[in-house]
């Protein structure tokens, strides 16, 4: 099975644990990942985490604009099994149909669970309990193919993205190397996914990224913790916007929502449609991430309070 010929693709840092167990246990012939991309406020280009792993390691990277229209390179390459986790791109028949063992993906959800591109944040976002890794074949839908193999995550009360991220990537890795031999010898486990149980996690848009304060305590605070650290929750303060981090709830009888009505030494405390959103880690325009009390005291507290948030 060592000389069997992978193919990988793969984008984010979360790919980079699955990637280091096929190329530590296989014989991985190309990495395929998304071209470099512009990144801060000098737009330097710069190289997906996957890049970075494979010409670390010597391994051949591909990385076409447009899978569907660039990929004769893979084809001619014949690999006897193509792996996916958090490519990025929709990956056209052709390729699906090229390896002997099938195009199998590495999906941070329980399918037909959270099906797409943002399988992490949405379910910490809609306050789910557990979480999980499928492994599965791949067809023309999205998320759509047979499962082979699933392992939970419990998702802990303190999770954001970024632990949960971490989490799911070593579990995706581990249960990748459980079953793949199986896939190879054709042995493994094939199960359906049932439509009527399917869900949709969808790339996040900027208008979710936004707190509406008509909403309840523990809804805002699941959609924090579902946006950090990335791409980050927010309000409108005095015509600026502040991200929000981190923050704490306080039930309690309210008259008017999306007022700043207390203010701790610690925190900016919001009304909302049960309480008081209390935000205690932010980052304003322009400026570093930074305790709340660190922000309160480098402005007059009298000028936010009781203002109100959009």
């Amino acid at each position: 099975m060592e000389n069997t010929r992978i193919i990988f693709m793969g984008t984010p840092e979360f790919a980079v644990p699955v990637l280091k167990m096929l190329h530590e246990n296989y014989q991985v012939i190309l990495v395929v990942t998304q071209p470099d991309k512009k990144v801060g406020r000098k737009q330097i280009l710069t190289p997906s985490s996957i890049k970075s792993f494979a010409l670390e390691h010597g391994i051949s990277v591909f990385q076409p604009n447009k899978i569907r229209e660039d990929f004769e390179e893979i084809m001619e390459l014949k690999p006897d099994i193509i792996i996916t986790c958090a490519y990025g791109q929709i990956v056209p028949k052709s390729i699906l149909d090229c390896p002997k063992f099938g195009c199998i993906n590495v999906h941070a959800s329980l399918l037909p669970k959270y099906r797409g591109g943002a399988p992490i944040h949405k379910a910490l976002i809609n306050g789910e309990k557990e979480t999980g890794i499928t492994i599965m074949y791949m067809n023309e839908g999205m998320d759509t193919g047979d499962i082979i193999e699933k392992k939970v995550c419990k998702i802990e009360d303190n999770d954001n993205v970024g632990t949960l991220h971490d989490k799911l990537s070593e579990i995706g890795a581990t249960l990748l190397k459980e079953v793949l031999p199986s896939i190879i010898r054709k042995t493994n486990h094939r199960e359906k996914q049932n439509e009527e149980e399917a869900t949709y996690a969808y790339n996040i848009k900027r208008e979710e990224e936004h707190l509406d304060f008509s909403k309840t305590g523990k809804e805002l605070l699941n959609q924090i913790r579902g946006l950090n650290p990335w791409p980050t929750a927010n309000f409108i303060l005095l015509e600026t916007e502040i991200k929000v981090l981190e923050a704490n709830f306080k039930e309690g009888k309210i008259n008017e929502i999306g007022i700043i009505k207390e203010i701790t030494k610690d925190a900016i405390g919001i009304t909302c449609q049960d309480g008081i959103l209390f935000v205690t880690k932010i980052k304003p325009f322009g400026k570093k991430i930074m305790l709340t009390k660190d922000y309160l005291n480098g402005i007059q507290k009298e000028q936010i309070m009781n203002q109100k948030v959009k």
